[in-house]
């Protein structure tokens, strides 16, 4: 009787990637994958997520690989259903999020005669992924469990970098699909539970002279500015002791993880003040991440020279801007800055913005409780204030994370994520709850999802998978019946087409969709509700919605309101 080859093969590649350090597989139901996914389920040292749609699978694996930074395993049928992963393997690659993404398929026999459910799956997804192989299909030939071993810690150590991102396997079947009950084809792992072959990481380092030479240029700017982005990964405490060195003020994204109390929150409003942003536009910029996500503040910094700090050398640069690009571990090389640059006696420059950001976040309250009612940027400060300390909040592109940026006060105790690689609002849903899988294995809760309703309702297979599998998971979902960002574009002045083509009201009733889907809701009619909703969800446990109606015809003018508050604000304390 001939080995089983198939079965081999698959068992042999979930134990090297659990020797490598996987921990999470997502497996999209289908027939030709069977083998790998029969391998995914008996494991046993692997936590399988069955999820139904595709492009959710793919959106929950990238949620659990922002928790956990450990590539999950990504299975799914041939044909259509891998097209379906292509959104997640986009946001995956853009944001630098290990994932090993594995498409079954027909073997080479069954490809271009017509043969159902076969689609070319040979680099399907392109440039977006570190590493794709196309494997042969598995049989008993001598040496083959070498090379799916290989194979296996190759994709796993591709994942994790040196620049972490997806890789993509297509792996060809042929039939029998399911275990023959035959012996098995021999494919041992090294021993004592080792990988294959293992790599070390690598991480890159700045010739000591260069790190001096930057610490000189930085010291001999005193009207300089710290930036800290997305993706910065450096902890606050180690970019504030740069900054406080330099004498300099540090504006700060949420989704940097370094916006705490001392860094500049409200540099939104406060730009947006004339007077003030012509006399505080710094000579050198220091960025560590991504530029920030407010567009005002990109064009006000679009003309300063500004040095990057990125360890995989990405070109973070959208505005040109960039004179310097400094490929370091940001944590490494800004501890070592700190220590050469010797402290600034002259602290007019950082105090004058301190008492700034006091001025606005003042005016920033004030005027949103002014309001009188419940407003978008009311929300979003306030959803950021009533989470306990140690959560997580995920926050949807648009104006979720624009308001999050624009009102929220600096936290030092939450973690906040999004989907900025390509700033998408699909997989919203599925992220977040991948995102609160991940963060369970270390007991960490709750988390909670900011969004609105186009993003919510674009997400039907994460809805499903969040309402059946009754994960603990809070949405807060702003209801305006479209697309409130456009309100604030251009478009808004095209009248006769504004609608239809980009405010597109569904005209849904979303908290219906909700509870068909298995989630509780609560509607919130006042704004002093939401902090003690938001703590009522998060302790009843499973998938919560709180449902927030808004009006997309008053935001812009709550918007403006607050903005001119701020400037007000800012000639009185002149």
């Amino acid at each position: 009787m001939t080995r089983d080859a198939n079965t081999a093969f698959a068992r042999a590649l979930v134990d090297e990637w659990v020797r490598c350090g996987c921990r999470d597989a997502v497996l999209s139901p289908g027939s030709r994958s069977a083998p790998l996914a029969l391998a995914l389920a008996d494991d046993g040292r692997l936590r399988l997520h069955v999820v139904l749609d595709e492009r959710a699978a793919g959106f929950l694996a990238l949620g659990l690989a922002i928790a956990t930074g450990a590539p999950p395993i990504v299975c799914c049928t041939s044909g259509t259903a891998p097209a379906n992963l292509h959104p997640a393997v986009l946001e995956a690659s853009h944001a630098r999020r290990p994932m090993i993404i594995c498409t079954a398929d027909r073997p080479p026999e069954l490809r271009d005669v017509g043969a159902g459910q076969t689609i070319d799956q040979v680099r399907l997804f392109g440039t977006a992924v570190r590493w794709f192989a196309e494997c042969e299909v598995p049989s008993d030939r001598p040496g083959a469990g070498a090379t799916w071993r290989s194979l296996a810690c190759r994709a796993a150590t591709s994942a994790r970098g040196p620049v972490p991102g997806p890789v993509h396997l297509n792996l060809p079947f042929r039939e029998p699909l399911v275990p023959t009950g035959a012996e098995l084809v021999d494919a041992p792992g090294r021993p004592d539970g080792a990988p294959w072959t293992h790599v070390p990481p690598a991480a890159p380092a700045v010739e000591p002279d260069a790190v001096t030479a930057l610490a000189t240029r930085l010291a001999n700017v005193e009207r300089g500015m710290v930036v800290a982005g997305w993706g910065a990964d450096v902890p606050s405490a180690t970019v504030l002791a740069l900054a406080d060195r330099l004498g300099w003020p540090m504006l700060a994204d949420p989704l940097s993880g370094a916006r705490v109390p001392g860094t500049v929150g409200a540099y939104e409003a406060l730009l947006r003040a004339s007077g003030f942003a012509d006399s505080h536009r710094p000579d050198l910029v220091l960025q560590v991440g991504a530029p920030l996500t407010s567009r005002t503040a990109g064009s006000w910094l679009a003309s300063v020279p500004t040095v990057l700090v990125d360890p995989h050398a990405r070109w973070l640069d959208p505005h040109r801007a960039a004179v310097e690009l400094v490929p370091a571990a940001g944590a490494q090389l800004l501890t070592a800055l700190a220590d050469l640059v010797p402290a600034r006696a002259d602290r007019a420059w950082c105090a004058g913005w301190d008492d700034a950001e006091r001025t606005a976040r003042d005016a920033i309250d004030l005027a949103i409780d002014a309001l009188g009612g419940i407003s978008e940027p009311g929300i979003a400060r306030d959803v950021v204030a009533a989470l306990p300390a140690g959560a997580a909040l995920a926050v949807a592109s648009s104006m979720p994370v624009r308001d999050v940026e624009w009102f929220a006060a600096p936290r030092e105790d939450l973690a906040l994520h999004a989907n900025r690689g390509v700033n998408g609002i699909d997989g919203f849903v599925a992220t977040t709850l991948g995102l609160a899988r991940g963060r369970e294995r270390t007991g960490a809760r709750p988390t909670v999802g900011l969004c609105g309703d186009l993003c919510f309702l674009h997400d039907g297979g994460g809805l499903l998978a969040a309402g059946t599998s009754r994960d603990d998971v809070t949405f807060v979902v702003i209801d305006n019946d479209g697309g409130g960002i456009f309100s604030f574009l251009p478009q808004a002045a095209l009248a006769r087409h504004f609608e239809t083509l980009f405010g597109t009201p569904s005209g849904a009733d979303l908290a219906a969709i909700a509870t068909a889907y298995g989630f509780t809701v609560q509607p919130l009619t006042a704004p002093g509700d939401l902090a003690l909703a938001l703590r009522g969800a998060i302790g009843a446990g499973g998938p919560q919605v709180l449902h927030v109606r808004t009006r997309r015809e008053t935001n812009v003018g709550h918007h403006t309101a607050i903005w001119d508050a701020v400037e007000a604000a800012l000639q009185d304390a002149r």
